[in-house]
């Protein structure tokens, strides 16, 4: 199987804004790690036809020639003389830039040095969007990656629930699930953990307070590990003490529209047919209180294409890792979003979160 790396190579020229691209420069750290599967703060990717570079300076530049296996790693001390050298050894003339990662500043440096050079920038889309959609395919050994990750997340999950009792604050709560996922192996948490109860459940991504939880309260989780570069991503909503009627309802009315949008998912479909079967579902009975989309795509980065949401016509491919988090917000009173990983497969999708979401009074 050929490598993300190589299947750039592979489509080297290509045309783009109308002129042919002969190369591409990545700069973004988590692409630089998404190809070369080396972590670094700094470093330059040159794709070429016949050869790629990592370009990276002293700090990492022992490591990556040990770590990096798919391009020539070479030490940067002067990135006008590097690329200076690639362009003339490859006879370059148009190089394709990322997008939407690049400030103003940054390409208009690179655009001054490759021209210094006698190559020129090509700064439209088409790197990202060729990224984007590798990015979008996971690997079987990206995928393992991501079950592993999920592993700890679900642990946590399991780890945390005796915790989870009248007079515990929602900051302790978070604490003590990031503690656990590190002393479980994880690199970190995938994002600044969600913790929130009470009247704070109403916050979609309410940061964890100070805020005792309270007999009666629902209490929502948003937790991920990131390890070996790849993240994970689930939400579960829990009763403490006991549960009202409209809670209920509520809650059961959630997860309806997850597990439909669950069995909506499968390869061929189209990303905003999946964000409809959960969408439909909250709205009839609680119009306007389900505002963000109902699923995103997850990798070396929490967020990523493909998206579950009215506006994306994205059609599902093998590969693809997605969650799936419909949510009800009910302002300054409560709230409950439940959320899965699903990997779509050849005939299916599988789920890769094995937290029980059936509704838990504790």
């Amino acid at each position: 199987m050929k490598s993300a790396i190589e299947k750039l190579s592979g489509v080297l020229p290509i045309a783009a804004d109308g002129r042919e691209a002969d190369a591409a420069i990545v700069t973004s750290p988590d692409n630089r790690r998404y190809l070369t599967g080396f972590p670094s703060s700094d470093g330059v990717v040159v794709i070429t036809a016949q050869q790629s570079y990592f370009l990276t300076d002293f700090r990492y530049f022992e490591a990556a020639q040990k770590q990096v296996k798919n391009c020539r790693v070479e030490e940067l001390t002067r990135l006008e003389d590097s690329l200076s050298e690639i362009v003339r050894r490859h006879g370059i003339k148009n190089v394709l830039m990322e997008n939407a990662s690049l400030t103003l500043a940054e390409a208009g440096a690179y655009r001054r040095i490759l021209r210094g050079c006698g190559a020129d920038t090509v700064e439209d889309t088409t790197l990202d969007r060729l990224i984007r959609g590798l990015r979008a395919i996971k690997t079987p050994q990206e995928i393992q990656k991501i079950k592993d990750a999920q592993k700890i997340t679900d642990d946590s999950f399991t780890h945390i629930l005796p915790f989870l009792r009248e007079g515990a604050t929602e900051r302790e709560i978070a604490l003590e699930i990031e503690f656990y996922m590190r002393k479980s192996g994880a690199d970190g948490v995938s994002f600044d953990l969600i913790v929130v109860s009470g009247a704070n459940g109403s916050l979609c991504h309410g940061v964890p307070s100070e805020k005792k939880i309270e007999r009666g309260d629902f209490v929502t989780m948003d937790i991920g590990a990131l390890l070996d570069g790849y993240h994970s991503d689930m939400t579960r909503t829990v009763a403490v003490g006991c549960v009202s009627e409209e809670q209920r309802r509520v809650y059961d009315t959630v997860l309806a529209a997850q597990l439909a949008a669950i069995e909506k998912a499968a390869p061929g479909v189209v990303c905003s047919e999946v964000d409809r079967a959960a969408r439909d579902l909250i709205d009839r009975d609680y119009p306007g209180t389900f505002g963000h989309g109902t699923g995103h795509g997850v990798g070396v980065e929490i967020h990523e294409w493909p998206n579950f949401s009215p506006r994306c016509e994205e059609v599902l491919r093998p590969g693809m890792v997605v969650t799936v988090e419909p949510g009800i917000y009910l302002a300054g009173r409560f709230g409950v979003r439940i959320e899965d990983m699903i990997h779509v497969t050849e005939t299916g999708v599988e789920n890769l979160t094995a937290s029980p979401k059936e509704l838990m009074v504790l």
